[in-house]
């Protein structure tokens, strides 16, 4: 039988190293695949003024999973200053590629597990009413539309006149921006479509169903944002009431959300938000379980099985550059085992999850967060475990 074939996304700073750690565990724990390397990220910005070549498109078009490290993205000026000088000047304007990925393959399905390990040094802690230490169990899955929204790229500085003539006929806009000079005016706008909200909606409720969480949480701002929000919570309760009644329905305010992620964690199962909401209300849960070394990813369309899935952690650059890597790679590892559930090889996938879990549980090797040190050079003399002592860890228990 013929190996699985996967396209491998290193990208950028630890992105490759994180990357090739994960694929050693995978291989140790006997998922047999044949990894191509795609194109992607700052390099190919500065040498060829596309970070996202067509190239790698029709690799992952073909193959359609991908397993992704990270990606390196700066302002505007600032990437147009770093392209090499025959492409200095051209009107070449840096966009995300990973944002560019998933709106040309329409992978608007972004899940985001937070769950703690138990042992893990980092999970939150709080004190109880009598002021005994409490520990509370996070298990939240986060649906966040991954297209749409502030994240759309629909944006102007100093707009055309047609733009602006037509946000002129807003009386809102004509109040309070009306006597704004257009040149001194930047616009993102904040777009949703009812069959995105639909799919992203109806994806967090049939994960609720199937895996019985008791409630799904819309953690939007509807009570402001009255169109965008209110459209997703409106869409919302009527899904639930017709499609979904076993399933408790929450409406929590962003900003609230955010204060009560801390006070009582353990109450929520499933959140659902739109792009930037849902980038921030996963990296609040991620700080509850340890921080951006244990978040992982996945990006679907299920209706053309393409999935990429990676750590929601950056590039960090500076890390790149140490002669031993000290980041940690779990965030990573939890990605590739959202992969192997998404192409049905659970076997392997439930193995690799119980080997981090003795990891963590037993304590003996722990990378440089996990010790509460600052991410300096120096930490492997200190007695943290580098990236790759950490994969081994994992190996050994598989």
């Amino acid at each position: 039988m013929a190996k699985r074939k996967i396209v491998s996304l290193p990208g950028d700073g630890i992105g490759r190293v994180v990357l090739e750690q994960t694929i050693r565990v995978l291989k140790a724990a006997g998922f047999e695949a044949e990894y191509l390397e795609g194109d992607i990220g700052w390099e190919f910005w500065r040498t060829e003024g596309d970070p996202l070549p067509q190239r790698t498109i029709d690799l992952l078009q073909e193959h359609k999973i991908a397993l992704f490290g990270a990606i390196t993205s700066k302002p505007k000026e600032e990437a147009a200053n770093e392209l090499i000088p025959e492409l200095q000047n051209k009107g070449l304007i840096y966009s995300s590629p990973i944002v560019a990925l998933r709106q040309h393959f329409g992978l608007d399905i972004c899940l985001r597990p937070c769950r703690t390990y138990e042992g893990n040094p980092l999970n939150f802690i709080r004190r109880g009413a009598t002021g005994e230490i409490e520990e509370p169990k996070v298990d939240v899955a986060i649906f966040r539309q991954n297209t749409e929204g502030l994240y759309g790229g629909v944006e102007w500085s100093n707009p055309p006149e047609d733009v602006h003539k037509a946000l002129m006929t807003h009386p809102k806009f004509k109040k309070n921006f009306g006597q704004t000079p257009k040149e001194e005016i930047s616009i993102s706008t904040r777009i949703f479509t009812k069959k995105a909200t639909e799919r992203i909606l109806r994806a967090a409720f049939d994960y609720a169903k199937k895996f019985g969480y008791k409630s799904v949480t819309v953690a939007e701002k509807p009570n402001v944002i009255r169109e965008t929000s209110g459209m997703m919570y409106r869409m919302a309760k009527e899904m639930q009431k017709n499609d979904y009644p076993e399933i408790e329905l929450w409406n929590t305010n962003i900003d609230a959300q955010m204060m009560w992620l801390t006070k009582n964690p353990e109450t929520y199962g499933v959140i659902v938000a739109g792009n930037m909401f849902g980038d921030i209300v996963s990296d609040g849960f991620a700080g509850l379980i340890g921080g951006l070394g244990f978040a992982s990813s996945s990006q679907m369309n299920p209706e053309t099985g393409i999935g990429v899935f990676e750590p929601t952690h950056g590039s960090a650059p500076k890390y790149a550059d140490y002669e031993t890597s000290i980041v940690n790679p779990i965030a990573m590892v939890e990605s590739a085992i959202m992969m192997l559930d998404f192409i049905d090889e659970k076997e392997i996938a439930n193995k690799i999850r119980k080997a981090v879990a003795q990891v963590i549980k037993e304590g003996k090797i722990r990378t440089y967060d996990m010790m509460k040190m600052s991410g300096r050079a120096d930490v492997i003399e200190k007695g943290a475990a580098s990236t790759i002592e950490m994969a081994d860890a994992i190996i050994a228990k598989l």
